[in-house]
């Protein structure tokens, strides 16, 4: 039964879904939501929420990013982004939290103020960024990866959340180990594929996507 990901490319969170497909080898058919029908509709019969990306197994409907990764492991045990170790997987679904909940949700705040969907408080989502920036720094300190030794789950999710903080609020150059972790990202292959397959949208960020600091 084929995987179906139902997804855009320019999507952070559906970045974070098929870096962990391509980093597990696992294949899927990603079904494009960019407004035609009539996958539109089916969409919207399939998860009246809206939100995506959403993932097909055959009957099996699994929604949002963290779960998605999750099934992914439990049917695709081969190179896990979760840990066996329970200790070990909860550092790893903490600091996937950490990248969604306090460096995505504020950058996204920054767009939809510059958007005028939600009331503009640039000054208050930047200064959430500077702050989470700061907590990460620290914790990077001596480590390649955000929890553990492996790449996991937590830095499928650090990927997109860094590269679209860092083009809503610079990361500043201070902090060197939040660079250099962002470098090794968006070196890894599964990053690096996922992010190539978001280039040609990349008009459709408000703010304007900054040269040089894909």
């Amino acid at each position: 039964m084929t995987l179906k990901l139902y997804a855009h490319p320019f999507s952070s969170y559906c970045q974070k879904a098929k870096t962990a497909f391509y980093e597990k080898g696992v294949a899927f058919e990603e079904v494009m939501l960019d407004g035609s029908e009539p996958v539109a509709s089916e969409f919207a019969a399939l998860w009246p929420i809206g939100r995506f990306p959403v993932l097909t197994d055959g009957d099996r409907l699994v929604f949002d990013t963290s779960p998605i990764i999750e099934y992914l492991d439990a049917r695709y045990p081969d190179k896990p982004l979760i840990p066996a170790d329970r200790d070990a997987a909860v550092e790893v679904r903490m600091w996937d939290r950490f990248f969604d909940n306090y460096v995505s949700y504020p950058q996204q705040r920054i767009v939809y103020g510059a958007l005028g969907r939600e009331a503009r408080d640039d000054v208050r989502w930047q200064g959430a960024l500077d702050t989470a920036y700061a907590i990460l720094d620290k914790h990077l300190a001596g480590r390649d990866w955000a929890a553990g030794d492996a790449f996991s789950l937590a830095d499928c999710a650090a990927a997109p959340a860094l590269l679209y903080a860092d083009w809503s609020h610079a990361i500043p150059k201070s902090f060197a180990n939040v660079w250099a972790y962002r470098d090794r990202l968006l070196a890894r292959p599964s990053y690096a594929r996922a992010l190539d397959e978001a280039r040609p949208y990349r008009h459709y960020f408000p703010l304007g996507a900054p040269e040089g600091r894909d």
